[in-house]
């Protein structure tokens, strides 16, 4: 059915097929999706495989792409510069099709042609990079998860970034410093000793990425701002991960007050360690309590503005996971607080299956039509009943 439809017109964006029907009002919520392929972006892309799903996507109007820059692969070596342009296969994790591009570079340029407002998180530190173990870490962590030791080596990445972004023409125009610092799978150490009781030492340290990044772009010719939070779905506080309200509160007051954004991630029917807790459609409650530990820092002028940049509900779902997200676009298009959110992905990731097509870009997955018909300023409705 979703098929037919688009086959028939539906949808809109800049790229979207003529229509002789009047292209419907701009959606109440603004739409963004996080999506590393630039062939499902790119609308002049040569990849024969991906142009029927890039129609898909510009159907779903975004404005924002999210953009994960995982350093750790753009630099795996001190030795030598961040590389912008390292050869991707086009692939998800193995799974066909495929289409080499050049990595970053390629994707600011798709972001670009697609007329797409970037926002840009990092994650991912290298190991050389990386801080020694310390506090409370969970068996396994690896060094891609701990703080860097060297913030001159993060801001180094930061202004390599900027400058690549003047060259490719790409408007990153929101900037996050590091993705989940709240999820020790992300950033540790989350706290000193393994217990809930302990006061968290996530804030302490995403506070300093925060602080290095707004140094840089504020130097930085342009306009950017500063994204906090990217903040994991916790509830509450846990032995080895700090609430998403424990995390606003606890950082220091020039922090939040720097931030014109608040991220926060919520899942719809999704499940999972990297899901975080499960959350009611909306996410109501956690956001109520984000955004009362960001008034508490009674900073000058209006709170940060709420975005959701991860939502996305598991294909297994079906008709009900569809309803779910439906639900959950319908409450932040009508909540004052939420600006934008954002599909985490498009094309679905093995590791962490919420996408609105499956890996092979052979189907469809149900919540896709919630989406679409939020794109068409209908948030609520288009799941099969």
């Amino acid at each position: 059915m979703l098929l037919a439809a688009l086959a028939t017109g539906c949808g809109g964006g800049h790229h979207a097929r003529p229509r002789a029907a009047a292209r419907p009002a701009p959606p109440p919520l603004a739409l963004g999706v996080t999506e590393a392929n630039p062939f499902l972006l790119e609308p002049a892309a040569t990849a024969p495989a991906f142009a029927a799903w890039r129609e898909r996507l510009a159907a779903l109007r975004p404005r924002y792409l999210r953009l994960l820059v995982v350093w750790s692969q753009v630099q795996p070596s001190p030795d030598a510069p961040p590389d912008w342009s390292a050869p991707a296969d086009g692939c998800l994790r193995g799974v066909p099709p495929c289409a080499p591009f050049a990595g970053i570079r390629d994707e600011l340029r798709a972001a670009r042609a697609a007329h797409l407002q970037v926002l840009l998180t990092i994650l991912g530190t290298p190991a050389w990079a990386a801080a020694a173990p310390t506090g409370c870490e969970r068996p396994g962590t690896t060094p891609g998860a701990r703080m860097p030791a060297n913030l001159d080596a993060y801001r180094a990445l930061v202004r390599s970034l900027l400058a690549e972004a003047r060259s490719d023409g790409a408007d990153i125009g929101y900037w996050s410093p590091w993705n989940e610092p709240n999820h020790p799978a992300f950033l540790n150490p989350q706290r000193a000793r393994c217990s809930r009781d302990a006061p968290t030492l996530a804030a302490a340290g995403y506070a300093e990425l925060a602080r290095a990044m707004k140094i840089e772009l504020d130097a930085a010719p342009g306009d950017q701002h500063l994204v906090l939070g990217d903040a994991a779905g916790y509830d509450d506080a846990r032995p080895a991960a700090t609430g998403a309200a424990e995390l606003a509160r606890a950082l220091p007051d020039d922090v939040v007050c720097a931030g014109s954004v608040w991220a926060q991630h919520a899942y719809v029917e999704a499940g999972g360690d990297l899901a975080a807790d499960t959350q009611p459609p909306g996410a109501e409650p956690l956001l109520h309590d984000v955004e009362a530990a960001l008034a508490s820092h009674d900073c000058p002028g209006p709170p940060p503005r709420i975005w959701i940049t991860e939502t996305g509900a598991r294909p297994q779902t079906g008709a009900a996971g569809c309803a779910a997200m439906a639900q959950a676009l319908r409450i932040w298009a009508d909540d004052p607080r939420v600006d934008a959110a954002f599909q985490y992905t498009f094309r679905a990731d093995t590791a962490f299956d919420v996408g609105l097509a499956d890996p092979g870009l052979t189907a469809a997955r149900p919540a896709y039509g919630a989406w679409l018909a939020a794109a068409q300023g209908r948030p609520g409705q288009g799941c099969a009943t």
